[in-house]
């Protein structure tokens, strides 16, 4: 099956996402390393199953006697097909941690992973007063190199039918490379 992980800065609302895909109940807190062991969960978006992981917060500077204890979860990254990088949009050096994921990823042998950057919270995002509208934000992180951009909001449920269509897109890519010989394609349809 297709693999895909949930990556990002501790505290940018993974585990909450994750809940929202996978329709589980896996433990949410606002709090450091609420997520410590990687949790996978089997997806199914349209007609394509895939097994979706939510992994350890990054930190900036992680101390190396904790990367061996973190061992599991940064193995389900290093395995995955696709990523999917949730940012906490609203927070102000959230720059700064897409910088510290990136380079993380970079020194686990994950940076060429195809990557859904998910900017999430923005719900939060649109009580301050937001300097660039989301079309001017996206247009900036593809010149920073993703590609694929998609704002949300886990907790309020916005915008995640546009990340599932994104993610299904990728993940019947990933599966028709899977599986060459199931040539008819337009058997996959995305559907809620």
């Amino acid at each position: 099956m297709v693999r895909v992980s949930l990556v990002g800065y501790t505290n940018v609302g993974k585990s909450t996402l994750m809940n929202l895909l996978s329709k589980s109940s896996v433990k949410a807190e606002n709090k450091l390393f609420a997520t410590v062991d990687a949790t996978v969960r089997k997806v199914v978006i349209g007609d394509i199953p895939f097994l979706l992981s939510d992994t350890v917060g990054f930190i900036r500077k992680l101390p190396h006697h904790l990367i061996e204890s973190f061992k599991s979860t940064l193995d389900e990254v290093r395995e995955a097909d696709i990523l999917l990088h949730v940012v906490d949009v609203a927070h102000p050096f959230h720059d700064n941690q897409i910088e510290v994921v990136k380079n993380t990823l970079a020194e686990l042998g994950a940076g060429e992973i195809t990557t859904i950057l998910v900017l999430n919270k923005i719900d939060l995002l649109e009580q301050k007063e937001a300097p660039v509208s989301f079309e001017e934000l996206k247009g900036y992180y593809r010149e920073h190199g993703f590609d694929k951009v998609v704002f949300i909001s886990a907790e309020k449920k916005e915008n995640i039918t546009e990340l599932r269509k994104m993610l299904f897109e990728e993940v019947k890519k990933k599966h028709l490379t899977i599986y060459p010989n199931y040539v008819d394609s337009s058997h996959y349809i995305f559907t809620e």
